[in-house]
This record gives structure tokens, sequence and C-alpha cells, in this order.
């Protein structure tokens, strides 16, 4: 099973002996026996954590879109851009006139990023933060 898993045979037998798995471990027996996360976890688990890993499990997923989203923009984003620097180069090449499409769609792009890779978990953070200061007034 270990091997199925791409797992320790130590880490196998630490769970067949009462010991707790975390959520990758989870993932990795869940996929080799081809089952939900969840089904493996319902007997073990006090009802309503299923729903913390569904909740944590779609988290992940939109993340994931997100990132995906993003760099589908960003790869459109420099095919377009070099079609209109040739467009510009071969049709009127004293007037670069595709800088300016080039540059705002590339800011906006670069807001996204920033958004998205850097200041999305600081952001999230903050908002749990103040949300708790708001209920404990």
């Amino acid at each position: 099973m270990a091997e199925l898993a791409s797992l320790n045979v130590r880490t196998i037998q630490r769970i067949e002996n009462g010991g707790q798995a975390s959520l990758d471990t989870l993932g990795a027996i869940a996929a080799a026996f081809g089952v939900n996360v969840a089904e493996l976890t319902q007997e073990a688990t006090p009802p309503g954590q299923d729903d913390a890993l569904d909740k944590r499990v779609k988290a992940a997923r939109a993340r994931l879109a997100r990132e995906s989203a993003f760099w589908r923009q960003l790869i459109t984003w420099f095919v377009v851009c070099s079609g209109l620097t040739l467009i510009n180069l071969f049709t009127s090449p004293g007037h670069y006139w595709f800088m300016w499409p080039t540059l705002i769609w590339g800011a906006l792009i670069a807001v996204r990023g920033i958004k998205l890779f850097v200041l999305g978990d600081w952001l999230a953070r903050r908002q749990q933060q103040r949300l708790q200061q708001l209920l404990r007034k």
C-alpha cells in the first residue's frame, strides 16, 4: 500500500496503529484506493469535521482555478501583444502605438498577480483578524 500511495512504509504503519494522518497523506491514500478523502475519514472523524475538510478542499480548488485563470490571461496577453507589436512595426514603424495596450493590459495583469500570489494570504488573514475583533466587541 505504501508503494501505491507513494508514502513511506513507516507512515502507513503509524496510521494502522491509530496515529493521525495529515491531509496530504489522506489524499495520497484516497487516490490509491480511488475514493474521496471524506470516505476514508467518515468513521474516524467526529461529525462536522468532514465539513471542514470539504471546505479546505473547495478552497484549494478555487485557489487553483484562480491561478490557472491568471496564467491563461498572462499567456493571452503575451500572444496578443506580440501580434500587436508585429502589426505596428510592419504597418507604421515610426509610431509605436502598441506600447499603450501592452502597458495598460500588462499593469492590470501585474496587479491581479500581486493580489493573487503576494497579498492573497495576507488579505485573508487580515480579514479573519478583523472579523474576530468585531465579534469580540
